[in-house]
């Protein structure tokens, strides 16, 4: 169903443009068969894109993924500003309808009849509009999408936040936490995307390290390798992974999570662990994604958080932001999440909102400390628009 839905929303976007874009620019004709039939393989070229990873396996679909993912970006933004375009489009051909009509009035009073104007100026007037709002579209998709893909293929921000904790012993002041989220291994992501985000966290000497999910789309047959570089992950207190709605869109997302062991990094799956340094102690804890309800392996707020001492601070790995609504019923000092990519393509920031308490950075919701990372991969088209990557180090301060 859900490849049924996508691809009939993929084909209604290229008829769109296939007609503003092609019918609207050009006569009958050759060149017309031509971008019509260029249409037709490119839509083929992003449907396959969009399901056939998840057939074929991620490595077997990267020849074809990389130029279906970059036109399906470029089609968003080739919908959109032609959409916005629809307005002074329909003026302007308004105005142009009008034209042959005045010049007709003005000569009401002449004592001969007056031929109609030719067809061919309106026409011609006409295809002027339409190209010149296709090449208007062409060069803003253009320009949006590369720059996009610079954000989004180059290093991400490295960011470094202060959080106060109320309850946090003075023990931990300066104590940090480098937050990581949605890297995203898949057919356009490797070992080299990895090998670049463990280097940039192993160069802020972190106390800790927490993956907040969607780290994999594919197998660990597929995708173990790409993967192995997480074990040269340093940090004093060692590396914790809680899983992503994505985790759970392979079959097997436990052998996932015995890999991860395998590479030194722990997995919290609904479970809490205690962090001390000297006699100074604060609780960590992970619930799985909301998405692994569709397998009995939901979130489970009272088993993550069971045997804690409450007097002690409780930071929480929770992927999607909307779970610390619970988190906070549960008296959680700190969530910290990822999944919104910060939007990842501007205007969808808005949609993203609507859906989640917080789109990125940190927040407070009733009583409980939000941060939320932009991620450091991406999904889809290897664009950013206004949600440029990040690795986030958090230093923890005490209120006292």
């Amino acid at each position: 169903m859900f490849a049924v839905v996508l691809s009939a929303l993929v084909g209604l976007m290229h008829f769109y443009l296939w007609k503003r874009l092609v019918k609207d620019t050009t006569r009958p004709g050759r060149t017309r068969r031509v971008l019509t039939a260029a249409f037709v393989v490119l839509t083929v070229l992003v449907v396959a894109t969009l399901v056939l990873p998840r057939v074929i396996g991620p490595v077997s679909a990267a020849w074809f993924a990389w130029p279906g993912y970059i036109w399906f970006g470029l089609v968003i933004y080739l919908f959109l500003t032609l959409v916005v375009l629809e307005l002074p489009r329909l003026a302007l051909r308004g105005w142009v309808k009008r034209k042959p009509l005045e010049a007709t009035a003005a000569t009401d009073t002449a004592p001969t009849v007056t031929e109609p104007e030719p067809p061919a100026p309106t026409v011609n007037r006409r295809l002027f509009l339409a190209r010149s709002a296709a090449v208007t579209a062409g060069v803003a998709s253009a320009s949006l999408v590369g720059v996009g893909m610079a954000n989004a293929l180059g290093p991400p921000d490295l960011l470094r936040v202060p959080v106060r904790l109320r309850k946090l012993d003075p023990a931990f002041n300066g104590f940090r936490v480098a937050v990581v989220s949605d890297i995203h291994l898949g057919p356009l992501s490797g070992r080299a995307h990895t090998e670049r985000i463990v280097r940039m966290i192993n160069e802020t000497s972190p106390d800790l390290v927490a993956i907040v999910g969607d780290l994999v789309d594919g197998t660990v047959e597929e995708l173990g390798a790409a993967a192995e570089p997480l074990r040269d992950l340093v940090s004093r207190e060692g590396t914790f992974f809680v899983t992503g709605n994505h985790e759970y869109f392979v079959e097997d997302t436990t052998a996932w999570l015995r890999e991860l062991e395998r590479l030194g990094v722990q997995p919290l799956r609904n479970e809490n662990t205690a962090i001390r340094l000297g006699g100074a102690t604060f609780n960590l804890a992970g619930v799985n994604d909301i998405s692994g309800e569709t397998r009995d392996d939901g979130p489970n707020f009272d088993r993550a958080l069971s045997g804690r001492d409450p007097a002690q601070a409780t930071v929480l790995l929770a992927h999607q932001p909307i779970q610390v609504e619970e988190a906070a019923k549960n008296g959680v000092d700190l969530q910290l999440s990822g999944h919104t990519h910060g939007g990842q393509l501007w205007p969808f920031h808005y949609v993203v909102e609507l859906a989640q308490p917080s789109l990125a950075g940190l927040s407070t919701v009733d009583g409980t400390q939000l941060y939320v990372t932009r991620g450091a991969g991406f999904w889809g088209p290897p664009v950013r628009v206004g949600a440029p990557p990040d690795i986030t180090v958090l230093s923890l301060q005490s209120e006292d």
